[in-house]
């Protein structure tokens, strides 16, 4: 994994330069494909005036804040907006000047998203200067002062991992069905409260990855297995519940969030999103009826894609007999035929299962962040192999977004399965990755069933959840809470 050096991170900010990186997050997004020349020079800038703009034991001089930024535009652009708030938050404070990172910027390597890649790099190059790393996601606000007095209440010199607690209430498949017994003993951050690790733990993890290979392979849900990693069976540290750390604002808080779900303008008009639902056989009569029955009427264009003609749904045969797993043969079917003149052209591909659940309104107000001219893949993100050198994808079964750009960039790579029924959201993660198109993740999606109680910012959701018949009275209260698209079937 190659890390680029300290001197081309991030986009360094003097006080007289505030005004004009103000007037840079505004630009359209594809200013940020200029010469990154520009942002090694200031990065070099930022990190001398953090360097010596230590005036005491501890303010915000020792506190790096790591913004959890990904690469398409639209996220750079907001990662971009936050550090500026940010800074310019700490110039009015006069407490020191913090030294604000954007996770993407780090490295040209994609897998960093997932936190414990970078934690090597961020030990080594910041943690001399610094006593403390805050994460943040691009929508957490903090308030620096706050943040600041809850820093002091722990030693800086010990291990500490703090943060907003969550818990699951029962196991969990995605979480490997951990402490099956006793769910709720073991705690992980919410990422939009913001999340802490002293430095002191910080090098010792760093360490830790220099030296052992982690258990899985696979990334699915980053903070939880980022805090078993943290934990280590019992001789590590536990997540300490930090009250100040929110999501719902309050008087005592340090940091709040926003929402998942943006408002940037007029969604996407129905006749720019492409749905395509893959089915089989064996489910035309079980599961094809709960989609006509809840959101088919949101969509204006869609097929339905099977091993047989069915005249009374209708289906396109795409002449591939089914697979029991996998795929990815009827996957690329899809993508070719999305890319033909046998369908209306649109800017926006959605593949889904049969057996899930979406709200389609708010897929398309998600979608207008987006230029669908911008090669990109838009889903739940999980990883294989990310430590060292693996790739990211979009999980199939809370549905995968593919933008015009991307499908074509793909197509026109070669790329291709190396059987009908490998996994086709692998193999298509495989394939972005090495063409460098962003793999964007959106917590709105959901591979099972968002837990609401818990994750309450996660739940203004779009595209949900594996298997149809989680749409117990719970999942359509959930999904009609905004839009009232489900009602109908709830009452049945």
């Amino acid at each position: 994994m190659e890390i680029v050096s300290r001197h081309s991170l991030v986009n360094g900010i003097n006080l007289p330069a505030m005004f004009l990186l103000w007037a840079a997050v505004l630009l359209p997004p594809g200013a940020f494909a200029e010469d990154r020349r520009t942002g090694h020079a200031h990065a070099a800038e930022q990190q001398e005036r953090h360097q010596h703009s230590v005036q005491g034991p501890f303010g915000l001089e020792r506190v790096a804040f790591v913004i959890q930024s990904q690469r398409s535009s639209y996220h750079a652009r907001r990662g971009s907006q936050r550090r500026a708030e940010i800074l310019q938050q700490a110039a009015e404070l006069a407490q020191g000047l913090p030294l604000v990172l954007l996770l993407h910027e780090l490295s040209d390597y994609d897998g960093i998203w997932s936190i414990l890649p970078a934690l090597p790099h961020l030990s080594s190059t910041y943690g001399p200067s610094a006593s403390w790393f805050v994460f943040l996601q691009e929508e957490t606000r903090v308030t620096l002062a706050a943040l600041l007095q809850v820093l002091h209440r722990y030693e800086e010199q010990k291990e500490w991992f703090l943060g907003k607690r969550l818990h699951d209430n029962e196991a969990s498949i995605i979480h490997h069905y951990a402490f099956s017994e006793d769910p709720a003993s073991f705690g992980y951050p919410d990422p939009g409260a913001g999340w802490a690790l002293s430095t002191a733990l910080l090098h010792r993890l760093a360490e830790r990855l220099q030296h052992e290979h982690l258990k899985s392979d696979f990334t699915i849900d980053w903070k939880h297995e980022l805090a078993l990693y943290i934990w280590d069976e019992g001789n590590g540290r536990k997540l300490t519940p930090v009250p100040e750390f929110c999501t719902t604002a309050r008087d005592s808080c340090a940091t709040t969030f926003t929402s998942y779900l943006p408002d940037c303008g007029d969604p996407v008009s129905k006749e720019d999103l492409f749905v395509a639902v893959k089915t089989c056989q064996k489910f035309h009569a079980q599961r094809v009826p709960v989609v006509k029955a809840t959101w088919e009427e949101e969509a204006a264009l869609l097929e339905y894609y099977s091993d047989v003609w069915d005249a009374s749904i209708p289906t396109v045969n795409l002449g591939l007999p089914n697979t029991d797993r996998g795929h990815c043969g009827k996957t690329f079917a899809i993508l070719r035929r999305f890319l033909s003149p046998a369908v209306p052209r649109a800017d926006w591909l959605l593949v889904v299962d049969d057996d899930t659940l979406i709200s389609l309104p708010r897929l398309r107000r998600l979608l207008s962040c987006y230029d669908p001219r911008e090669a990109l893949s838009l889903g739940e993100k999980y990883g294989y192999g990310l430590v060292h050198s693996g790739y990211s994808y979009t999980t199939g079964g809370a549905g995968m977004v593919l933008s015009r750009a991307a499908v074509s960039r793909l197509l026109s790579s070669g790329c291709s399965c190396y059987s009908d029924e490998a996994p086709d959201d692998m193999v298509l993660g495989r394939c972005l990755t090495s063409l460098r198109v962003p793999v964007t993740h959106s917590p709105l999606f959901h591979q099972v069933g968002p837990r609401c109680e818990i994750l309450p910012s996660a739940c203004d959701m779009v595209p949900e959840a594996q298997g149809w018949i989680i749409a117990s009275d719970l999942w359509l209260r959930f999904l009609c809470r905004k839009d009232q698209i489900f009602w109908q079937l709830k009452k049945k």
